[in-house]
């Protein structure tokens, strides 16, 4: 999609319901949706996240980043993922958790993301994570420098 379509969008997305439930359930794993429905995360006291949908333009066309985690000894092991991680005590929020985290995993300053809104959070089991997204934009072709310490590559 043309970049200067995709911005037009954006400004509607502040007011608009999300359909989190419905849209989370068509894309979870039917083992794991049966598991959800005998969990009550909220009583798992899972651990906090945030990630960062980010968008932006290349060549005027709209693309997401994502990235590929390294290999290591643990559930998300080699997955594609939004930038992002678990917040640290100079973080206000988790908005500036997933900005912080974006800025370290694929070398974004925070000043070049408009965040849009936040989504609904997401609990991945394995984990015991409660993942919150974002919705960020950047107005401009971003340059990635990859965190060779936690992200195999760049999509």
């Amino acid at each position: 999609m043309d970049f200067d379509n995709f911005l037009q969008f954006t400004p509607k997305i502040l007011n608009v319901g999300l359909p989190a439930t419905i849209a989370h359930a068509k894309m979870t794993p039917s083992n794991r949706m049966d598991l959800l429905k005998k969990l009550n995360p909220n009583n798992v006291n899972p651990k906090k996240a945030a990630v960062m949908m980010l968008f932006y333009p290349k060549n005027n066309q709209t693309h997401l980043v994502l990235i590929l985690r390294n290999s290591y000894k643990g559930v998300h092991s080699s997955q594609i993922a939004f930038p992002g991680g678990k917040p640290e005590l100079i973080d206000v929020d988790l908005k500036e958790t997933a900005l912080r985290e974006t800025h370290e995993e694929i070398g974004i300053l925070p000043n070049k993301i408009e965040v849009i809104r936040s989504f609904t959070e997401v609990y991945i089991p394995p984990s015991n994570y409660m993942v919150h997204p974002y919705l960020g934009i950047s107005r401009e072709e971003l340059n990635f420098v990859r965190q060779e310490e936690e992200v195999a590559g760049i999509i």
